[in-house]
């Protein structure tokens, strides 16, 4: 029996595992694409010569109040302050002076940032210069431009509605109740009201109690996707002017920047994720092995649930899964972890039916996961009361845990069994035919 040594990212370290090559059914990996090696020419190119729209300084004008939408700290993979300059730049050769632009951090649900996190997302010229307001998706003086079909209210901040001009920034990535992040949801959730958003989340249940989670809203999904339907009717009633998003290879290197129309530059940068994101396989498998790459998304739980969604993908139903994630952080944020304490997945999706909010929805996926298939969870060892909660069996190494998977495997009488390797899970999502 052949023996293959696998290294897989857990915090700021790894560990590593021995497999049966014969049993491997496949590693999953993002697909290589060419980095950018010059950032600044690729932002100045794709703002001047942009995706069905005028370039960015034909389409601003002498005289108009400017909103730019930022995506806030927990985006920091988006590397913002990379190519923030040079949109600011060109909306200023547009005629229109650093006074009259004013920045928006889209918080959607999250708190305000401080005066370093606004350097860290915006880069300290631009933070030095450009007005940067914090938006709360609880202020009283959001307004209302109008509804969705849907019957979603649709509350902006106060700064995006008053602006003349609308420009969105931010990033492209899976989503996994959207399809896709990136795009309108700078609109929302970013600068969104706290009922917006969650008018618009409570769309990824399905219709019936007892049917769980729609399969109109998942991962990759856009066409006939209610909540990303939702979301552009949203963004439609806004109408942002331009769109500056960043394409990230596995490496979280620049692959492309895109802009151009709001909808029309998204949608090109969805099928440029798919390009690195989107690997076929062989098939679902009966273990899959799956680490988001370690620090920091695999900070918490709650960001550890990408990893989740496309291990299942890659899944046999009734599988085992093990996941590695240090969760430094066990506790963050609270909503979600006080989110696990229900007897049963009816009862919960009552719950959270009853009041929906985002991390609650995020944990009653995992609450799903794990009363449908066994979850493994490599952890630190203090971390281990908190996680038995969630469902998952916890553990302190990747060892111990392959060694309770093949138990659980022989048990089941399944001596032919299968193995899918994900070593980036949160940035990798198997496509099956």
């Amino acid at each position: 029996m052949a023996l293959k040594t696998f290294k897989f990212g857990i915090g700021e370290g790894y560990q590593e595992i021995s497999l049966p090559e014969e049993h491997i059914l496949q590693v999953i990996e993002g697909n290589e694409v060419p980095k950018l090696d010059d950032v600044q020419a690729a932002t100045i190119e794709a703002l001047r010569n942009p995706i069905n729209s005028k370039p960015l300084q034909e389409v601003v004008s002498k005289g108009e109040k400017v909103a730019v939408i930022v995506s806030d700290i927990t985006r920091g993979w988006i590397r913002t302050p990379e190519f923030l300059k040079y949109v600011i730049d060109e909306i200023n050769l547009g005629g229109v002076p650093d006074e009259d632009i004013c920045i928006v951090i889209a918080q959607g649900t999250h708190r305000a940032q401080t005066r370093e996190e606004d350097i860290a997302v915006c880069g300290k010229e631009v933070a030095d210069r450009i007005k940067i307001y914090q938006h709360d998706c609880l202020a009283e003086d959001l307004v209302h431009v109008g509804d969705t079909s849907r019957g979603t209210p649709v509350w902006i901040d106060k700064h995006v509605a008053d602006a003349d001009k609308v420009i969105i920034t931010g990033g492209i990535t899976v989503h996994l109740m959207a399809g896709f992040g990136g795009g309108r949801k700078s609109i929302l959730p970013g600068v969104a009201g706290d009922e917006t958003i969650q008018k618009n989340h409570a769309l990824a249940l399905a219709d019936e109690v007892g049917a769980g989670i729609s399969q109109e809203t998942r991962t990759t999904l856009i066409d006939h996707n209610r909540l990303n339907d939702d979301m552009c009717e949203a963004a439609a009633l806004v109408n942002p002017c331009f769109l500056v998003n960043s394409v990230m290879d596995t490496n979280g290197d620049f692959a492309r920047i895109v802009a151009g129309h709001w909808y029309d530059a998204w949608l090109e940068g969805t099928k440029e994720v798919m390009k690195i994101q989107g690997v076929k396989v062989k098939g679902q498998a009966d273990v899959v092995i799956a680490s988001p790459g370690g620090f920091p998304k695999d900070i918490n739980l709650y960001q550890g649930s990408k990893t989740y969604d496309t291990a299942e993908m890659a899944l046999k139903p009734g599988g085992i899964v093990i996941s590695l994630l240090e969760a430094r952080e066990i506790n963050d944020p609270p909503e979600y972890m006080q989110s696990f304490h229900f007897n049963d997945v009816i009862e919960m999706e009552k719950a959270v039916r009853n009041k929906f909010t985002i991390p609650f929805f995020i944990a009653y996926r995992l609450f799903l996961l794990c009363q449908n298939s066994t979850v493994y969870i490599v952890t630190r060892k203090e971390n281990f009361d908190t996680v038995k909660k969630t469902g998952q069996i916890p553990v302190e190494t990747l060892e111990e845990a392959w060694s309770l998977a093949q138990k659980q495997l022989a048990e089941r009488g399944l001596k032919d069994y299968t193995v899918n390797i994900m070593q980036h899970a949160a940035n990798t999502v198997p496509m099956i035919d």
